[in-house]
């Protein structure tokens, strides 16, 4: 638990209320189980065995390691936890009971699909048709598929911020079509197996989720920026910096992820994410020094080789979809969200260069 802040593990459980009821009892597989995202999968779960729920949930954790570790979960958080060494990219056999598949493996950091783009496309493509494959031989109640804001591409202004029938504007040869095109094609096989064998899939498209528990190695811009102030190195902002972005902290992340796998229309996809403020680049690593009471040189570069340059312009959420259908309302603004991270962060990581 110390890669992570306790106090956000309840609150994702106090904000979902009734909603994790439908838990107990249950068979819960989750692929991706010791990346950013999934370890908070796995954590709320086991808060809820061990403080909510009145017959636990089994939890089936699911990840090949690629770009993730086997995480240091204490005794009283593996109540119910069977971790499975597996690449999803071949046909996963089971023994045990599911009922909800929660599809979270994946590469997401620019600098990870780049270094690996065939297994980018391949988790998302066949290990996602394996899932699927398995959620309709058990008749499962729930499939949440993780996709991505990248499948919108590059938006004109009209579209933002982007509701969730925009159909997108990617490019197939591009150096992030490895993942923007593979999660468009995941979403379409949910779809598919969702019309054709009635899987209850429902897909997820998070928007620059961030919180305690990223690696300092992971290249994205908050923990990038994290990592050089606590090493007391310039903050450094590629390309021309007017690229802008909102940020969503993993609480109400969280909270939207769960609403979806519970409550969402199935065959339909949600954004989940926080769409203000809308931020440049330069102006978030501005607001970023004062969160952090660390005020370092910013510097405007170019995009190095190892990350992949064709970056949209501009990324927001249109989520009132999610509010309706959902309930979903982001409560964690950016000043309290990056100073949360910060707290840890500072604890946490090194400051050395990588």
């Amino acid at each position: 638990m110390k890669q992570f802040l306790a106090s956000d593990i309840k609150e994702i459980v106090d904000r979902l209320g009734d909603d994790t009821k439908r838990l107990a009892g249950q068979s819960v597989l989750i692929s991706g189980g010791h990346g950013f995202l999934g370890r908070y999968l796995v954590l709320t779960l086991a808060y809820l065995n061990e403080h909510v729920l009145k017959r636990p949930c089994r939890l089936l954790v699911i990840d090949n390691h690629v770009t993730s570790a086997l995480p240091h979960f204490s005794r009283a958080w593996r109540k119910g936890y069977h971790f499975i060494r597996h690449d999803l990219t071949t046909p996963l056999t089971l023994r045990e009971p599911v009922d909800y598949i929660v599809h979270a493996a994946g590469i997401a950091s620019p600098y990870y699909y780049r270094k690996y783009p065939l297994e980018t496309l391949e988790v998302a493509t066949r290990g996602t048709k394996h899932l699927l494959e398995l959620a309709r031989e058990r008749r499962v109640k729930g499939f949440l598929f993780f996709s991505s804001s990248e499948i919108y591409g590059n938006p004109d202004a009209k579209h933002v911020p982007t509701p969730e029938s925009y159909n997108g504007n990617v490019s197939c040869l591009g150096p992030r079509a490895c993942y923007d095109e593979s999660k468009r094609l995941g979403e379409t096989l949910c779809v598919i197996f969702h019309g054709q064998f009635g899987v209850p899939a429902t897909m997820v498209r998070p928007f620059n989720v961030y919180g305690p528990g990223m690696s300092e190695t992971d290249y994205r811009v908050i923990p990038n920026f994290a990592s050089r102030i606590v090493g007391h190195r310039p903050l450094h902002v590629y390309g021309t910096g007017r690229q802008t972005r909102t940020f969503c902290y993993i609480t109400d992340a969280m909270v939207g992820f769960f609403k979806a796998l519970l409550n969402g229309t199935r065959g339909q996809a949600y954004n989940i994410g926080n769409p203000t403020p809308e931020l440049s680049m330069l102006e978030f690593a501005q607001i970023f020094q004062r969160v952090a009471g660390r005020k370092l040189p910013i510097e405007v570069i170019e995009y190095p080789d190892a990350y992949p340059s064709d970056e949209p312009q501009r990324r927001c959420p249109e989520i009132s979809k999610a509010t309706r259908h959902l309930g979903y309302h982001p409560a964690v603004g950016l000043p309290e969200g990056l100073g949360r991270f910060m707290r840890w962060a500072k604890r946490v990581y090194t400051g050395s260069p990588f």
